[in-house]
């Protein structure tokens, strides 16, 4: 592969976290802010708002551990270490980190159908649901690549021993 492809998809992972940086930063505060208001105004709706805060700030850490192991991954690539153990671990984080994202929205769904209940919105389920189902769609994808990895490893090593 080309560095400049690498280059690019290195530059993509950076754009893929200043979203949720900016997310953790500004807007989630302002909702935290937005809900001390309610509590103090006697809502007990605003406990629910903060349970489901601590699990969005809580998966931006496996967000960004994943995202610093795709770089990895992608600089394993520009060194010609594509096909090394480095890659399946750097891809095996991968795939743990989208389960433990994955996990964090299951326990928060719970809090997304009281907050849907009271706001008649039956559509934040969805969401919520949608924020289970990507994390696993992409821990099946990294199993997959992780398992071809090992075995196009697997199959090298064979071949050198014949050789």
């Amino acid at each position: 592969m080309k560095r400049s492809s690498t280059l690019f998809l290195k530059v993509a992972v950076i754009f893929i976290g200043i979203p949720v940086l900016a997310l953790c930063l500004f807007l989630l505060p302002q909702i935290a802010n937005e809900a001390n208001e309610a509590a103090e105004r006697g809502s007990d709706l605003a406990y629910v708002v903060y349970g489901l805060l601590m699990v969005m700030y809580v998966s931006a850490i496996p967000f960004y551990f994943a995202l610093y192991q795709s770089f990895n991954l992608l600089s394993y690539i520009d060194k010609n270490q594509a096909f090394s153990e480095l890659s399946v671990r750097a891809l095996k984080k991968i795939k743990k980190c989208a389960i433990t994202i994955s996990g964090l929205y299951v326990v928060a769904i719970p809090f997304v159908y009281i907050i849907a209940e009271v706001d008649d919105a039956p559509g934040l389920i969805i969401i919520g649901m949608v924020m289970i189902l990507a994390p696993m769609v992409i821990a099946v994808f990294a199993a997959v690549l992780q398992r071809l990895l090992q075995e196009a490893i697997d199959i090298k090593s064979e071949n050198d021993l014949i050789v």
